[in-house]
């Protein structure tokens, strides 16, 4: 069956589309690789007495998570700069990022149902709940595990979402330029 025309991808855009998406990748893994290694700095700085690095870096994830000792991990007898749900959460979008081309095309933007976004946060919902109720204590364990499931799916979806946009964005960059350039011929 023909594609209609609003389905239409120029061929110059086509060839871009690899080569734009392995960037998105590259860079987004950069930059939460460099985001769990400033949460890891925080207690190597503190444990070195470098206080000038380590308290902004304590202060700034102050703003995202409670950082409570007994829910953080500690290195270096200092703790983490997130507790472990948070560690887990961020650490699960490395490995998503990470283990995503090896089991799906990057190219591909079709978009897993949202049912596997939403299975994802049941572990960490029922986690945080029974502790909250009074039913069990979770642990480091259970924590850093419902953060992992929650974060490596996020990857998933954060990724597809990058990739589809940038892909509009290249397909209408390159229309535009090919409608300016077939603007401009004779046709004869």
């Amino acid at each position: 069956m023909p594609e209609t025309i609003e389905n239409y991808i120029p061929q110059n855009a086509l060839k871009g589309l690899k080569k734009q998406t392995f960037k998105i990748w590259s860079v987004v893994l950069f930059l939460v690789a460099v985001w769990i290694f400033i949460i890891l700095l925080a207690p190597i700085a503190a444990a070195n007495g470098l206080n000038n690095i380590s308290n902004p870096i304590y202060n700034f994830f102050s703003h995202i998570c409670h950082q409570m000792p007994s829910r953080s991990f500690h290195t270096l007898d200092q703790q983490f700069a997130v507790c472990s749900r948070c560690f887990g959460v961020y650490f699960g979008i490395l490995l998503g990022f990470i283990i995503y081309p090896l089991f799906r095309s990057m190219e591909k933007t079709e978009p897993f149902p949202r049912f596997w976004l939403f299975l994802a946060m049941i572990p960490i919902g029922v986690d945080w709940s029974l502790t909250v109720f009074g039913i069990w204590e979770n642990t480091h364990f259970t924590r850093v595990l419902t953060g992992l499931i929650l974060g490596f799916t996020c990857a998933i979806f954060i990724f597809q979402a990058l990739v589809e946009l940038s892909q509009i964005i290249l397909v209408r960059k390159q229309s535009k330029l090919e409608k300016a350039v077939l603007g401009r011929q004779p046709f004869g």
